[in-house]
């Protein structure tokens, strides 16, 4: 007996097309707002001149790295280099997609990720839903993306809160869960209340653990935007595919080689803030 074809695909673009007609104006002003935020953040980072920037960036390196001062001389030296390639814009814009769309899976996983520590219900449901969003092709999310905020740097942001935010969901509920009873219990023998047990007791002690979800986040914030080109995003990853499409190997290198710095970057600042 042949089994009918189940109509998965047909009912998940029917629910798109049903969003995007009834949600269409509330989805263009979601875009706008989302929109000046970046390119408030961007001019901001461009406020400064390079050399400015680059010298508060290598003291951030120095005194978040606990005074490493090959840290700071590597930074410094790394983001010279970028300036020194022509991609300061670029890259700007880049760590701008990179901050806000971090900023947001934030704002989203963390608080996701203390609930379904304290609710083994939620716990439960969220589990699978964060190993089909880990799992599903990264090129999927830039689909719905495009349809509901067309092309530019919104859609990128979109498709990398989604792609980024599991990391952080996850190991804020590890990080919880993994606080010693005796700890809680004791909290609980001098009548902490629950916000008191969990600001004063579960958050610090479990933050080494969130500190490294929030690495993983923005590192997967930096591969999303830069994946993100494909649907109109500006910055670095927009330099690689246009070198891409012209043969250009020396220009995708480039544009290739200023990701790596502003990666290094992130990831020893996230990595020198997680207490030890």
């Amino acid at each position: 007996m042949l089994i009918p074809r189940l109509p998965i695909g047909d009912t998940v673009e029917f629910a798109v097309d049903w969003i995007e007609n009834n949600f269409g104006p509330l989805l263009d002003l979601t875009s706008d707002k989302l929109d000046f935020l970046i390119s408030g953040l961007k001019d901001a980072l461009l406020f400064l001149p390079p050399e400015l920037f680059i010298l508060g960036i290598a003291l951030l390196a120095y005194f978040a790295g606990k005074r490493n001062l090959k840290l700071a001389i590597g930074t410094a030296f790394g983001f010279f280099l970028i300036d020194n390639m022509g991609l300061w814009t670029l890259s700007m814009e880049t760590l701008s997609l990179v901050l806000s769309s971090a900023f947001f899976a934030l704002l989203i996983g963390v608080p996701v990720g203390i609930i379904s520590a304290k609710n083994d219900i939620l716990g439960h449901i969220v589990k699978p839903l964060l190993d089909f969003m880990q799992t599903m092709p990264s090129f999927v999310y830039l689909i719905p993306a495009i349809i509901f905020f067309k092309l530019g740097n919104v859609p990128g942001m979109i498709a990398t809160v989604v792609f980024a935010m599991p990391p952080a969901i996850r190991l804020t509920n590890l990080g919880i869960r993994q606080v010693p009873k005796e700890l809680t219990e004791v909290a609980d023998a001098f009548g902490s209340t629950g916000w008191q047990k969990l600001s004063k007791v579960e958050l610090p002690v479990a933050l080494p653990t969130i500190m490294a979800g929030i690495n993983q986040c923005i590192m997967l914030s930096l591969s999303m935007v830069v994946i993100a080109a494909m649907i109109g995003a500006r910055g670095l990853g927009y330099q690689v595919l246009y070198g891409i499409q012209r043969l250009d190997i020396g220009m995708g290198f480039e544009a290739g080689l200023a990701i790596v710095i502003i990666a290094i970057f992130l990831d020893r600042i996230t990595q020198n803030l997680s207490p030890k």
